[in-house]
């Protein structure tokens, strides 16, 4: 339902044009706003003039209309006068208030309906249907889902209501207590990196307007309304594969998951038995803070000893005595490829494990 608050700004600024009072009540006579204080006895000429078959009628000094929408008597409209002028603000401002409620249920039953389409919980016949009649057209779309670090609150879905408000043909959603979700209409997007750069757009709004840490993840374009569920599931994947292997980016893409959406779906099981044959029966304990510096460096370098010293900030024979060191413990060379590749995938199973490990743990306290 539109917020009574609305409804007030709404009279006040026909007000302001007018100079006529205004006053809205519910069908049963409650006072929902108003520009002036009404008299109390009015409840009673309120459920009289409801209950009459006329749609407007003079009584007790002012003009009394009659709100209908969708066959439902919904509210009844006092104009605070009994001019001809007052008379014709009361019926505009009757139409204002009609074509308002209108327009904020229509947009209520798309997101409605766009969440019941993300969840994949409507018929392809029955989805289409609906489609027509609440005139959502076809197009490219992606969704995006915007994960909160702690507790979701009315300025985080506020603010992003805010960033897509020139648009109607962008629906925003709610499925959980942590996150939002947006289906983007794409078609004036074309490249990857403008996603990319969207993505980062909301990041930075929602930390410097709502105060908020969020993420954004999102899943492939797809042309077909049925299809919007499987972009759906895909960033929902995104943004679970990102908290395990790219913990540091608040914006993670389905399409750049890589290795690690296949390492995601692996089984705990052969986890176990990939680091076995990798390490052997015990894991080395190597990784201290100036090793794993190391390593992610060399790696994020192309295994380029030379760029990988220099960022560092180390000699070069610093750089290979450390590498060497590594070699030793792990009887892993990450110098040539086939053992860098090798440990960079066993890095990222225990990853995985890791964070299957505390899901686990987590589920355990939960039950008790």
């Amino acid at each position: 339902m539109l917020s009574n608050h609305k409804l007030q700004v709404t009279l006040e600024e026909i007000k302001e044009i007018s100079r006529i009072d205004l006053a809205l009540y519910s069908d049963k006579g409650k006072l929902l706003a108003s520009t002036y204080q009404p008299k109390e006895d009015m409840e009673d000429a309120i459920r009289l003039f409801a209950d009459s078959m006329a749609e407007s009628q003079m009584l007790s000094g002012c003009h009394f209309f009659k709100i209908v929408i969708e066959h439902e008597l919904e509210y009844i409209l006092l104009a605070r006068a009994s001019s001809e002028e007052a008379y014709m603000i009361g019926r505009l401002a009757a139409c204002q208030v009609r074509n308002m409620v209108g327009a904020f249920r229509e947009q209520f039953d798309r997101n409605s309906f766009m969440q019941n389409v993300v969840l994949g919980n409507m018929l392809v016949v029955d989805m289409y249907n609906k489609a027509k009649k609440l005139h959502i057209e076809p197009a490219q779309r992606v969704v995006f889902i915007i994960e909160v670090s702690g507790k979701k609150d009315g300025a985080v879905i506020e603010t992003v209501k805010n960033l897509f408000a020139s648009t109607t043909r962008d629906f925003i959603t709610e499925v959980d207590e942590k996150s939002v979700i947006l289906v983007k209409d794409v078609r004036d997007m074309e490249s990857e990196k403008e996603l990319e750069n969207l993505a980062e757009v909301i990041v930075d709004n929602l930390q410097t307007e709502a105060m908020v840490r969020v993420r954004v993840s999102y899943g492939n374009r797809v042309d077909l309304l049925q299809d919007i569920a499987r972009s759906y599931q895909e960033a929902k994947m995104a943004l679970e594969v990102g908290s395990i292997f790219y913990v540091e980016d608040n914006t993670i893409s389905y399409a750049k998951l890589g290795i690690g959406r296949l390492i995601y779906q692996i089984p705990i099981s052969l986890c176990e038995m990939f680091l076995r044959e990798v390490f052997g029966e015990q894991i080395p304990d190597i990784f201290d803070e100036e090793t794993t510096i190391t390593i992610n460096k060399f790696f994020e370098n192309n295994l380029n000893i030379s760029e990988t010293a220099r960022q560092l900030y180390v000699h070069r024979n610093t750089l290979v005595y450390r590498l060497e060191r590594i070699e030793k413990a792990l009887g892993l060379d990450i110098r040539t490829f086939e053992d860098a590749m090798l440990f960079k995938i066993a890095l990222m199973v225990i990853s995985h494990m890791n964070y299957q490990k505390r899901l686990l743990q987590r589920d355990k306290e939960e039950q008790e």
